[in-house]
């Protein structure tokens, strides 16, 4: 009987199916993973050419740079490194801009979360008729503080022109990170962190008031 036993193939079938299901589902769940995150990759890249667009037609989130170019040659081409550059982020609640740019929190706002309701949280409001869309809105899950821009003097505009001088404006994502959704749970892996995107426009006439 035992040596029966022994010679028993009953079940092998089994233990081949569970063996070969393991490999396959964390296979598949794998796909799944870095599928969405190729997505977010994506997301997050269209978010920085929206939010590098809004930037350069909108009100600069750094007030300081209308009045920024030197003026002791009125009406001279204004020089590359004429002033800032001015980077400006959103830390623990307040936003700064570097370089002594005096933040704008309703214009950072209009990039982040287009033509709604303005306010200092993360919170992507729904869009209503004919609003325009904000970065928030194409990736979602982006945080204020993920968001930086900058202004940079590249040798465009002249000074004491209306409006300012004419910034090249940048874009970029910082601190941004993917969470395993299957494969963490049952492979335990870690955080990926997500590089760093950026897009770089050059500025139009910024507008001196709210639109």
């Amino acid at each position: 009987m035992i040596r029966g036993f022994a010679k028993s193939e009953g079940g092998a079938t089994t233990v081949e199916m569970a063996i070969v299901s393991t490999l396959l589902f964390a296979l598949v769940l794998g796909f799944v993973d870095f599928g969405y995150a190729l997505y977010q990759w994506n997301a997050a890249n269209k978010a920085v050419q929206l939010g590098a667009r809004l930037a350069s037609i909108s009100d600069p989130v750094a007030t300081a740079l209308a009045t920024a170019a030197p003026t002791t040659t009125p009406g001279a081409p204004v020089v590359a490194a004429a002033y800032g550059p001015f980077a400006c982020t959103y830390t623990a609640g307040t936003g700064a801009c570097s370089n002594g740019g005096t933040f704008n929190a309703a214009n950072f706002s209009r990039i982040f979360r287009g033509d709604t309701a303005v306010t200092n949280d993360d919170a992507c409001v729904p869009l209503a008729t004919d609003q325009r869309p904000g970065m928030c809105h194409f990736f979602s899950g982006l945080r204020r503080d993920n968001v930086v821009i900058t202004y940079s003097a590249t040798g465009l505009g002249y000074q004491t022109r209306l409006g300012g001088p004419v910034p090249t404006i940048t874009v970029r994502l910082q601190n941004l990170t993917f969470q395993f959704f299957f494969l963490g749970g049952l492979l335990g892996y870690g955080n990926l962190t997500l590089p760093s995107m950026l897009s770089t426009v050059t500025g139009e006439d910024l507008r001196s008031t709210s639109p």
